[in-house]
């Protein structure tokens, strides 16, 4: 009869192996669903981090062509002060941005093509410091010049 009881109860192992089984899988389980719910949200804050960092850039670059295009206006009002005031504005932002390099918002065909409009700074400045009328003129070509690099002209 031991015999016989010992045949019906089997090789069972150590006693807690079917419950730690059980409490592996249950975590296996959790692990998964957590899972499931967790890339596809990933995914898409990843994509919509670099959709922000893209209307980031946009908005930088509206910003100094903004600028720019302000100083024009006022140096061709006469308002010379406000005009440098942005004008150095303008100037100061173009330079950080090609200090950036791969970083800036500006491409590597753009930062060669800014070279020329910032060579025109020192010149701009002193002719808007003089409350010269030719600064409004030669700020609307900064202005095109600037567009035209950023458009890829």
């Amino acid at each position: 009869m031991a015999e016989e009881r010992l045949r019906s109860d089997g090789p069972q192992g150590t006693p807690g192996n079917g419950a730690l089984k059980k409490w592996l899988i249950g975590i296996g389980a959790l692990l998964l669903a957590f899972l499931i719910g967790f890339v596809p949200m990933w995914l898409n804050n990843r994509q919509l981090n670099r959709s922000l960092e893209e209307r980031d850039r946009e908005l930088r670059r509206g910003r100094i062509q903004n600028v720019l295009a302000s100083a024009a206006i006022y140096a061709r009002r006469g308002e010379y002060e406000t005009a440098r005031q942005n004008t150095s504005s303008f100037y100061t932002e173009l330079s950080q941005e090609m200090d950036k390099g791969a970083n800036s918002i500006l491409t590597e065909q753009e930062r060669l093509g800014m070279n020329t409009v910032l060579a025109e700074r020192d010149e701009m400045i002193t002719l808007l410091s003089r409350n010269d009328p030719a600064a409004g003129e030669r700020l609307s070509n900064v202005f095109v010049e600037y567009s035209n690099v950023t458009r890829g002209k």
